[in-house]
C-alpha cells in the first residue's frame, strides 16, 4: 500500500501538506459530501479538491469559492475511489476539529469522503468499500483503533453534521468485523 491505495484512480490535491514531525496516523474520519448539494456524479468534487471548481456556475456553490480542501480518498456512489492525497501528508479535510481532547485532527487523520449527504441513505457497494479499505487502513496504520474511526460531526460537533443520519454505523461496523475475521 505504501502511501496509495492500491487500485485507486490517483488525481493529486494541491491541498495538503507535511504532517508534524513525528505525529502518527491514528484516526480515521468518515464525511460525506455532494456538490451541488444533493446532486451525485458529477465532476464538482474533484474540481473542488484540485482548486479548479467555478462556483459561479451555480448558486448553491458559491460559499466554496476560494475554500481550499481536500481529503485523502473519495468513495463515489458507485464504489469507486480516487485518492487525492497520499496518506503520509495532511489533507485539508476536517478543518477546526479534535479527537479525545487533541486539536487539529488533520495532523494524525485519515479523510475519506463518501459521495452522499447527511439524508440520503448511502450505497451498499460505498460501505463495502469503506470497509475494505478501513481494514487496510488498520493494517497499515496499527495506531487506528476500532474506537479511532468516526464521522466528521464526531470530531467537529455543532460545526459538521456529515456523514449524517442516514450512515448505517452498524452496518459499517459490521462489515468491518467480517473482514477482519475472514
Amino acid at each position: 500500500m505504501a502511501h496509495w491505495l492500491e487500485g485507486a484512480r490517483r488525481v493529486r490535491s494541491p491541498n495538503c501538506d507535511e504532517r508534524p514531525p513525528g505525529c502518527d496516523v491514528e484516526l480515521l474520519i468518515v464525511h460525506g459530501i455532494s456538490l451541488p448539494p444533493g446532486e451525485f456524479g458529477g465532476p464538482h468534487v474533484e474540481q473542488l479538491f484540485q482548486n479548479c471548481l467555478d462556483c459561479s456556475t451555480d448558486p448553491r456553490l458559491s460559499d466554496l469559492a476560494g475554500l481550499a480542501v481536500s481529503s485523502h480518498l473519495l468513495v463515489d456512489r458507485r464504489g469507486k475511489i480516487t485518492q487525492f492525497v497520499p496518506f503520509d501528508l495532511r489533507a485539508w479535510h476536517a478543518g477546526v476539529s479534535s479527537h479525545r481532547g487533541r486539536c487539529g485532527c488533520n495532523d494524525f487523520a485519515i479523510g475519506i469522503e463518501l459521495e452522499g449527504t447527511d439524508a440520503s441513505p448511502y450505497e451498499t457497494v460505498q460501505y463495502e468499500t469503506l470497509a475494505d479499505i478501513t481494514v487496510a487502513l488498520m493494517q497499515r496504520y496499527p495506531r487506528i483503533p476500532l474506537a479511532n474511526v468516526v464521522g466528521h460531526s464526531d470530531v467537529a460537533p455543532g460545526r459538521k453534521t456529515d456523514p449524517g443520519h442516514a450512515f448505517h454505523w452498524p452496518m459499517f461496523l459490521r462489515l468491518i468485523g467480517d473482514r477482519w475475521r475472514k
